[in-house]
């Protein structure tokens, strides 16, 4: 039966608890930095998802070389943060960075030293294999040498998609709209610039002004969305509603604009502009349960076809900072945690981590390199339907008031996406790919049969492309290949006598000749095919 994980006090470190662990591991950095550089002075040091970090105050910066001393001297350390601090073998130091004091831009620049620890050594070695997998698929590497997107320092932190790029987007939004039409979702589209009031009456104004875009005309102030809720509210009020209408499901695929500090964008995973598919159900609270279910059930229906299994929910409940009554986030909260039960899923409980307006359930998903990522949300709203007086006609002929749920799949399309493109490598199912097939002349004289076949392809609605550059077969096909392309077809003499292709299929090599009607017919139950998963 599904329910909270209570955690249980660590008595012993065997088991050892992986979060004291790498705590520890962080103290003892503490202490070898300040036996090794005495002026270095202590700033925070907590355990955190993948390891820990500890920042100094350290004018002169960590070289590489220091972190390498550093690690040497951590060996020889011992403490009392454990029963001993001999059994932490398993650690390394990764990396270096700046941080403000407490994440704070008015504070001082600090020195961040990042480390990992586990119980064992084949655990840490395991860890370290992936983290040097994860260089070389970092989507930002990937979608330059794929030709998928780019940033310009014009647009700070703002993708902008190459032809491959907006392929890859777009089959990736063809997938979501496909699903959402079978849930009975109506997509609509809002304004990007809405008037700053209405974020004061939302109140995201009060709870998220520092991360909103500004702009004024004709002496009224606008804001660029952050989010695309309000937008929403003010479709809803249109028109007035029955409750034979509910639930109403309103999806979106909504542009928004954040203001974030430069030193914590990072490519597609953290950008300024990114779109969210939003999605935003009215419903009866007698409704909420129900609703909550279909939303998990598709949420982890689409992240299985698309090659993620393995996943983790959290509830996160009342922040201080937050508008509505106590009644209303009573009874969002049980029918959250209802929907949980009744789906029999096991979560974990996050105690004032929900958003200003409601709390919320929040999926995390993992990928082949065993790192976790937070996705799809569902958020239960009671407030600002309120705040807008957001209504529906009962039966008796009432107006009664409408409870929203706001909830992603993917969350941002950008973050997924770049998660996408390092959980397979580049190396996209055939249905995903932006080119799925390219054809290879062996001469020139093959260039006209090579034409046709093409164009049977295309007919066909199949991405191809063509290589008919005067170069030796073997270097185009590694040209293919370093493109991740699914399919490559050789075409030469034999091939065009018989009126068939040669067929080389990634991570698999030559598999034969292929009559070109036959190869289609094949190719079409690789659809939802998932394929290159990182062993």
């Amino acid at each position: 039966m599904g329910g909270p994980r209570i955690k249980k006090p660590v008595k012993s470190i065997k088991p050892m608890n992986i979060k004291i662990l790498r705590h520890s591991t962080a103290h003892i950095l503490a202490q070898a930095v300040k036996e090794l550089y005495p002026e270095a002075k202590l700033g925070i040091g907590p355990a955190i998802e993948e390891g820990f970090y500890y920042d100094f105050d350290y004018p002169k910066g960590f070289t590489p070389e220091d972190l390498e001393r550093i690690e040497k001297k951590m060996h020889l350390c011992r403490g009392p943060h454990l029963n001993s601090t001999g059994e932490i073998k398993a650690f390394k130091l990764l990396s270096t960075a700046g941080a403000y004091w407490r994440g704070k831009s008015e504070n001082k620049m600090l020195q961040r030293i990042y480390g990992t620890a586990f119980e064992d050594k084949k655990d840490l070695e395991r860890y370290v294999k992936n983290l040097k997998e994860a260089k070389k698929r970092d989507h930002r590497k990937l979608g330059k040498e794929l030709d998928l997107f780019s940033f310009h320092p014009e647009a700070p932190a703002a993708p902008f998609y190459h032809p491959k790029g907006v392929i890859l987007y777009q089959n990736l939004i063809d997938f979501w709209r496909k699903e959402h039409q079978r849930e009975d979702y109506l997509e609509i589209k809002t304004p990007l610039i809405l008037e700053e009031n209405l974020w004061k009456q939302s109140g995201h104004y009060e709870h998220y002004r520092e991360h909103i875009y500004f702009t004024e005309l004709a002496g009224r102030r606008y804001a660029v969305r952050p989010m695309n809720c309000p937008g929403c509210l003010l479709f809803y009020k249109e028109k007035q509603h029955s409750y034979r209408e509910l639930p109403l499901r309103f999806a979106e695929l909504g542009l928004v604009h954040r203001q974030e500090l430069s030193g914590v964008t990072h490519g597609l995973f953290r950008a300024k502009a990114f779109t969210i598919d939003d999605a935003h159900i009215f419903c009866l609270p007698s409704q909420l349960t129900d609703e909550i279910i279909k939303v998990s059930n598709l949420i982890l229906r689409v992240y299985k076809i698309l090659g993620f299994e393995e996943y983790s929910i959290e509830l996160s409940t009342r922040p201080e900072s937050s508008i509505g009554t106590d009644q209303m986030w009573e009874e969002a909260t049980n029918s959250l945690r209802e929907a949980l039960k009744k789906n029999k899923i096991d979560y974990e409980v996050k105690e004032g981590e929900g958003a200003f307006y409601g709390p919320k359930i929040d999926f995390h998903i993992k990928d082949c390199l065993q790192r976790t990522w937070q996705c799809g949300t569902i958020q239960v709203d009671f407030s600002m339907p309120e705040r807008f007086n957001l209504e529906y006609i009962d039966k008796n002929s009432q107006r009664c008031p409408v409870v929203m749920i706001h909830r992603a799949v993917f969350g941002s399309i950008e973050r997924f996406l770049g998660i996408l493109i390092e959980h397979y490598g580049g190396a996209f199912p055939l249905w995903l790919a932006p080119l799925q097939m390219r054809i290879i002349t062996i001469a020139q004289r093959h260039i006209p049969y090579a034409q046709e076949v093409q164009k049977r392809l295309q007919d066909a609605s199949l991405r191809v492309d063509t290589d008919f550059r005067d170069e030796k077969v073997g270097y185009k096909i590694r040209g293919g290949e370093l493109q991740k392309i699914p399919f490559l077809l050789i075409i030469g003499d034999k091939e065009e006598k018989e009126g068939n292709i040669a067929v080389r299929e990634r991570g698999k090599g030559d598999v034969g000749r292929k009559e070109i009607e036959k190869f289609i017919e094949e190719i079409s139950n690789h659809k939802f095919q998932i394929t290159n998963k990182f062993q």
